[in-house]
């Protein structure tokens, strides 16, 4: 089982340095579904895997110039505000519900996918301060309750309301994923057990498969790519989605005494 994982680290981090950015939120279905992982100490473990990966690709974006500090640093710092507030809430979450919420993150990042990029949208002329500071706690918060970098919410919010050019806002976007991928699981750290060890080498080959990833980036059509991702991502965002019907026939249904049970 040990060998299957490390096996699925390399084909994550592999999607993460093809991609730029997406792959890890396989990370929980992953850990969950496949290696069995009670869902609380999947979603902790799966942020080491994000902030690692990304900012071992954001040190590589800083050397072509593509991180912006002026703008990652106070993103990034109300993410990792967001983030850890995320993960101290979740305690206040039962895992099933936690998954549910991450199902349907999955599906409207799929979404995102299909609908395209925004490397044509037009900049503003003055960054919408007012509007990035509530996007970048909501990324954060995310991030701390379903174990997610939020990319393909950062990297939108970096170009509509920073002003931030489109492969500025790529490298960017993966120093704040890092920074509240960090804070997330400081949030989690002494709440829920980590095996170490186990997640030290699925964060390892995780990110072997993003370098090897990143050198064949340039030999595969993107576009194709992307939305062979976003049609896998769709399918297991819905796979996840069934997995956790039952939470939401509990919110249909559930009486208060239920309403009342202990978390898992």
């Amino acid at each position: 089982m040990f060998a299957l994982g490390l096996a699925l680290a390399a084909l994550i981090g592999l999607s993460l340095g093809l991609l730029g950015g997406g792959g890890s939120i396989l990370t929980v279905p992953v850990f969950v579904y496949v290696l069995g992982i009670a869902a609380k100490p999947a979603i902790a473990m799966s942020l080491p895997v994000v902030g690692v990966t990304s900012v071992l690709s954001a040190a590589l974006h800083w050397r072509l110039g593509n991180v912006r500090l002026g703008i990652a640093i106070p993103f990034g710092v109300l993410a990792m505000a967001g983030a850890f507030a995320g993960a101290k809430l979740s305690v206040l979450m039962s895992g099933p519900a936690q998954l549910a919420l991450l199902a349907v993150v999955m599906l409207a990042a799929a979404g995102a996918m299909l609908r395209g990029g925004v490397s044509d949208a037009r900049a503003p002329t003055t960054p919408r301060v007012a509007l990035i500071a509530p996007v970048a706690l909501g990324v954060g918060v995310l991030t701390g309750l379903v174990g997610i970098g939020g990319g393909f919410l950062v990297v939108p919010a970096l170009v509509l309301l920073a002003g931030v050019p489109m492969r500025q806002a790529v490298g960017t976007s993966l120093l704040v994923i890092a920074m509240n991928s960090a804070s997330g699981f400081a949030g989690h750290v002494g709440t829920v057990p980590i095996d170490w060890a186990f997640l030290a080498g699925f964060t390892a080959v995780a990110v072997a498969g993003a370098l090897a990833g990143t050198a064949l980036a340039e030999h595969v059509p993107q576009a194709t790519l992307k939305r062979a991702f976003a049609l896998f991502l769709l399918a297991m965002g819905g796979f996840v989605l069934h997995q956790s019907r039952d939470v939401f026939r509990g919110i249909a249904g559930r009486d208060p005494a239920a309403a009342n049970a202990p978390a898992e």
